[in-house]
């Protein structure tokens, strides 16, 4: 059977080509769609269907811009309610593509309407298993996202019905089944996920902790809730987005292609309470960016940085990017529902500094300097990496403001004394320090290279705690 998986490392997320006799589907698509389409040409097939394992979180799926281009059906499990023309397929209602079939399973928990797609070859033997979020290599999906949007879900109400999608829908599956998950490590859809894309339910019958044959309903609540932290604020608003609807991606890559003198930059700046993002490497922000620019690096977890970060994504957005990488930049913004980029600095951040406009920098340090300095500082270290990373080991003395969080942290950094910032490898400290300078804060210092190079100084740190010991 022809399954490809199409795996976007930034989202940690996979999409699904499935192809047989001239006909193909899309499983869980992004945003751009032409990698599909083009896809689907290279093997003279028509796209005929695009399945939707759920109302997506933590992006914005290709759905409506893939019916629009190719005709393709879209197809939602039992009891979606998509706010444009879609098949609600029932429980287990066959789709045919080609000479394969794809069996609909409803499997509520992660959503009400989480599906699973059993995929059965042109034998009519069973293949695998397309789970969306229902079941990932080593997790299962939280359960509290889709009570963010519906008030009377809870999150034990939607757990108790992963147990029984589980155990009832999947768990009596063939055990050489291959499970092909919506996400991997990385993804804030789960809180374990492994670095594996792909395994046996056989095999996950065996290791992950959710599919442990004698697990109680009470034990499987309890275990999964464990640990689990605030989603990011975007997820709702791209649930809203995937159910209602969006702006086609052709027409956002054309509007935000806008390039703008430093002084029209700065005009609309003022004009539209644009937030300025400055998306090159945290080496060259450090050395000159606009004042109260927002730096999260490209080359980095970009997208989740940006969803965590930015509270609306209706937000005007200003852009200062390498040209070469526009492109790259405002698909990867609406990969996660952020449209409303207004314009890019013409020339880059060379075009604003040779124009005379005023500028900003960023006092970083090096790990061994930091050493020199740290026995007088023991109080004033502000580590801003997750709250994981931090109990595994960390500074003596520091304190943890994790990134994800640093809005609602802001009165705990010191206004009269100098701080230092540091993250696990330098990216996250830049972006922190830019948020705090945004916010009038000044007297920070970052440690550039991160816990990473710390720990090769002498700087005290706590004992190791293996992550998967912690409570």
């Amino acid at each position: 059977m022809k399954v490809e998986q199409i795996y976007t490392g930034c989202l940690a997320h996979a999409a699904y080509y499935i192809e047989s006799n001239g006909e193909a589907a899309i499983i869980d698509p992004l945003r751009e769609v032409e990698p599909y389409i083009k896809r689907a040409e290279d093997d003279n097939a028509k796209i005929k269907y695009v399945f939707e394992t759920h109302f997506h979180a933590d992006f914005v799926s290709g759905h409506l811009d893939l019916k629009k281009k190719t005709g393709a059906d879209i197809v939602y499990g039992p009891t979606a309610k998509p706010g444009f023309d879609a098949i609600v397929a029932e429980d287990g209602q066959v789709f045919e593509v080609g000479d394969y079939k794809v069996k609909v399973i409803h499997t509520p928990g992660h959503t009400m309407e989480s599906t699973t797609y059993l995929l059965i070859d042109e034998n009519g033997k069973e293949h695998g298993i397309a789970t969306g979020d229902t079941l990932f290599i080593g997790d299962v999906g939280r359960p509290d996202l889709a009570q963010k949007v519906v008030a009377e879900l809870t999150q034990d109400k939607l757990a108790s019905l992963l147990y029984d999608s589980l155990r009832n829908k999947i768990m009596p599956l063939s055990d050489d089944l291959i499970i092909y998950p919506n996400h991997g490590a990385g993804s804030a859809c789960g809180k374990n996920m492994s670095k594996e894309t792909t395994d046996t339910l056989g095999h996950q019958k065996e290791v992950n902790y959710a599919l442990r044959a004698d697990m109680t309903r009470e034990e499987f609540i309890e275990e999964l809730l464990e640990g689990l932290t605030e989603p990011p604020g975007y997820f709702p608003q791209n649930v809203m987005m995937n159910i209602k609807g969006y702006e086609s991606f052709d027409k956002v890559m054309t509007k935000s292609l806008k390039p703008l003198s430093a002084k029209a930059f700065e005009a609309a700046a003022n004009e539209t309470e644009a937030l300025i993002l400055d998306v090159r490497h945290q080496s060259e922000f450090v050395k000159g960016h606009i004042p109260r620019s927002i730096f999260i690096g490209i080359d980095g977890s970009f997208a989740p940085w940006v969803g965590a970060l930015i509270v609306d994504v209706n937000q005007p957005i200003l852009l200062v990017c390498p040209e070469d990488r526009l492109e790259e930049v405002i698909t990867r913004l609406s990969r996660v529902g952020f449209d409303n980029v207004i314009g890019y600095l013409d020339g880059g951040f060379n075009t604003w500094k040779s124009s005379g406009m005023e500028y900003d920098t960023l006092t970083s340090i090096s790990a061994e300097e930091f050493a020199n300095r740290y026995p007088e500082n023991t109080s004033e270290v502000f580590d801003v990496r997750r709250a994981s990373e931090y109990q595994a080991e960390h500074i003596e003395g520091a304190h943890n403001t994790p990134l994800d969080y640093l809005n609602d942290h802001l009165s705990e950094f010191p206004d009269n004394k100098t701080f230092y910032v540091h993250c696990a490898g330098g990216y996250r400290s830049v972006i922190a320090a830019s948020i705090l300078k945004s916010r009038g804060i000044h007297n920070l210092i970052d440690v550039a290279g991160g816990f990473s190079a710390i720990a090769n100084t002498n700087v005290p740190r706590t004992d190791y705690v293996c992550p998967s010991t912690l409570k």
